[in-house]
């Protein structure tokens, strides 16, 4: 099993950047692919990226394409989620997740992080 803590969530105003981590531990974190997802009030969660195990494949929802980057440190057990031009309906709680099978348009994950908030005004 592996245990996921987000961190990096804030309050930001429209057009400015913002970085998530996702910090893991217990099992070896290269078995895993790697995702992110967010959820906003009165909405049901959403997938917004996701990563190989080895960092070599990514994938964005297209509501993301072009601002969001994702990204993985093998080594510091680490994900990391780079968030520009944020708009305010990027406003969520975003969670980390994370998966032994590979695969990384498989939006299936068992293993979940607690989440951080983003909010982004206008």
């Amino acid at each position: 099993q592996v245990q996921l803590v987000e961190s990096g969530g804030g309050l930001v105003q429209a057009g400015g950047s913002l970085r998530l981590s996702c910090a893991a531990s217990g099992r070896t974190f290269s078995n895993y692919r790697m995702g992110w997802f967010r959820q906003a009030p009165g909405k049901e969660r959403e997938f917004v990226a996701a990563i190989s195990w080895n960092g070599g494949m990514t994938y964005y929802a297209d509501s993301v394409k072009g601002r969001f980057t994702i990204s993985r440190d093998n080594a510091k057990n680490t994900m990391y989620l780079q968030m520009n031009s944020l708009k305010p309906e990027d406003t969520a709680v975003y969670y980390c997740a994370a998966d032994p099978e590979m695969g990384v348009t498989n939006k299936a994950y068992n293993y979940w992080g607690q989440g951080t908030q983003v909010t982004v005004s206008s």
